[in-house]
């Protein structure tokens, strides 16, 4: 018979749990990449990474590796694998410049129109829906997103339209699981075989890694115990099974940033604007943006190196800018340059008009969530939100990359700013986000856009003019029009971009009901598919209707309509013009 002594000895032997276990897979980042990573690879970048991006550019750069990418959304750095020519497909919702406005990037635009590089153009929403399925070993998974859209078209190898074998009458699309050949994933801390923490909003989250044949190597803010991942397991996302190798790197996102929502020991840092704008302007000239990448990269030897160029000081700003309260501080700084009292030019009337129909439509369609695009879009939204609360109605703010409720902070009008992050009620996913709150059958969402082009029947081009240009593609917004319940459009007017019929259709305009423009307002009215001009923006004080018809005509590219009773939009009040120019107090969307 055992002794009560012996049996304790044997319970605390047997069953302790391990402060660390697991096989030891923690290398240099360096060697992580040149074993797991090679020619010809499908490769799917997850988290915010930056330093596992720049030692896969110093690896293969100049060596053709010919690498596929999977990405939801390719800007920024990211740019310096087309300009080397280390990938030769990009599949992507999103491919451009993302900041401090979304645009075409001059880098993509050559690589397009000689078709050096192979542009497979998708969603926001649909890029993780395959990458679910491909992670959940299905060949195919079905979407709502696509249908009528040029993307079902030029993707017919690995999109369908079939009958809905559930629901008579309804069809539905399907696509081609997709699985990578390996994923580079940078996360808030793993241990040391690989069990990976990553913090919220989760984006495009990790099923890319999740399905990725040949194993996921991760990089690392810290490298933690098992039972630090233990305590936090809700937070966890990769086990360690699937990983290949661990790398510990300490601002491994810059110039993005890194959240700590739920692990408030971790220090946070904030997206590096002023990095990510250099980027941007070196793109510009190519010769410029070879020497961006070899100062930046090439000549770095490693992350360190790298560190030492951006220099501390910079370090500790963008961890002192993401305390939670930090825009205040931005904001004051900002108010003295603002002319709070000059008159509304063009943009600040256009957003403003754009938040009046918000607000309406909220209202009458008893709607309870919004979903906005970039720039005047979201400005109108946030607008709009204000005065609904204002007004006592309940509205939740979305944003696509998993931040639902959310109240924008003054002093940055970027969608996906981190001041906004502490101000959400809840915090997950693309596929959340887009496939439940947005195309769920219990969905009260209004979706308010940004577009490149748009025709007469609402139809919106935001990825190309075919053989000609680039935009940036879908991103979320075939998502958000294919699947809520209404659309408005906020876009500036001009024959170039209000035209007769768009070159490729992003969304079709089936539910895009009204369009907001610098001109007037253009809704489908009396049965109509079609846009009738409704209310317009006098360009000058005392302007005669007669004139400003005139000159709207001239900013249309179809034959204009105009309404019986035409109305005119009333200018910005003090409080509107104000709250505008607290959100975008350097003119980034609205001007100075």
């Amino acid at each position: 018979m055992i002794e009560p002594k012996e049996l304790k000895t044997l319970i605390d032997s047997r069953f302790q749990v391990p402060v660390v276990e697991g096989e030891d897979k923690v290398c240099s980042l360096e060697e992580a990449i040149m074993k797991h990573v090679k020619k010809g690879m499908a490769i799917h970048f997850a988290g915010r990474g930056g330093a596992i991006f720049y030692q896969l550019v110093r690896e293969f750069w100049g060596k053709d590796p010919g690498f596929t990418l999977i990405c939801n959304s390719v800007a920024a750095t990211l740019i310096a694998l087309i300009q080397g020519r280390l990938v030769k497909k990009v599949i992507a919702s999103f491919v451009g410049d993302a900041y401090p406005s979304s645009g075409p990037n001059p880098v993509v635009q050559k690589a397009y129109v000689s078709g050096e590089v192979e542009f497979e153009n998708w969603t926001m929403l649909t890029i993780p829906q395959r990458l679910l399925a491909g992670a959940m070993g299905l060949g195919f998974t079905p979407t709502k997103s696509l249908l009528g859209s040029s993307m079902e078209d030029e993707n017919k190898e690995s999109f369908a339209v079939i009958d809905d074998p559930f629901t008579p009458g309804e069809k539905i699309g399907v696509m081609k699981a997709l699985r990578t050949d390996i994923a580079l994933v940078h996360a808030v801390a793993a241990d040391r075989c690989g069990n990976t923490i990553m913090t919220y909003p989760l984006g495009a989250d990790v099923f890319g890694a999740w399905g990725a044949q040949n194993g996921i190597v991760v990089t690392a803010e810290k490298i933690v115990t098992t039972e630090y991942i233990r305590n936090h397991s809700h937070l966890a996302r990769i086990p360690s099974y699937m990983v290949r190798a661990v790398c510990e790197v300490p601002y491994g996102a810059h110039p993005g940033g890194m959240t700590n929502c739920g692990l408030p020991e971790f220090e946070h840092y904030f997206d590096d604007y002023d990095f990510v704008v250099d980027v941007r302007e070196a793109s510009r000239d190519e010769e410029e943006f070879l020497k961006w990448i070899k100062y930046w990269i090439l000549d770095c030897k490693d992350h360190s190196d790298y560190l030492s160029k951006v220099g501390r000081d910079r370090l500790l700003y963008l961890k002192g800018k993401a305390a939670s309260d930090a825009w205040k501080a931005e904001l004051m700084s900002d108010i003295p340059k603002l002319a709070l009292n000059r008159e509304p030019n063009s943009l600040e009337k256009t957003v403003a008009a754009g938040a009046q129909v918000i607000t309406n439509k909220f209202i009458t369609g008893g709607y309870k969530t919004i979903l906005t695009g970039v720039g005047l879009s979201n400005l109108a939204a946030w607008l709009a939100t204000y005065k609904l609360k204002e007004k006592g109605y309940d509205v939740d703010l979305m944003a696509e990359i998993g931040m639902y409720g959310y109240l924008p902070r003054p002093s940055d009008p970027t969608i996906f700013g981190y001041h906004n992050m502490p101000t959400c009620t809840i915090l997950n996913n693309i596929e959340t986000m887009l496939g439940v709150f947005v195309s769920g059958p219990t969905n009260q969402c209004m979706g308010v856009l940004a577009a490149g082009q748009v025709d007469r029947h609402g139809n919106v081009n935001s990825t190309k003019i075919p053989g000609t240009a680039y935009l940036v593609g879908s991103g979320g917004a075939n998502d958000i029009a294919s699947n809520n319940r209404e659309t408005v459009v906020v876009i500036n007017s001009g024959k170039q971009r209000l035209v007769e019929k768009v070159p490729y259709i992003t969304f079709t305009g089936e539910k895009v009901t009204t369009l907001v423009t610098d001109v007037g307002i253009f809704e489908k009215i009396n049965g109509k598919k079609t846009f009738t001009l409704t209310a317009y923006i006098p360009s000058k004080a005392k302007q005669k209707e007669e004139e400003t018809i005139a000159d709207i005509k001239e900013k249309v590219g179809w034959e204009l309509e105009v309404a019986s009773s035409l109305k005119r939009v009333e200018s910005p009040t003090k409080e509107e013009l104000t709250l505008l120019r607290l959100f975008d107090p350097k003119g980034f969307f609205i001007g100075t």
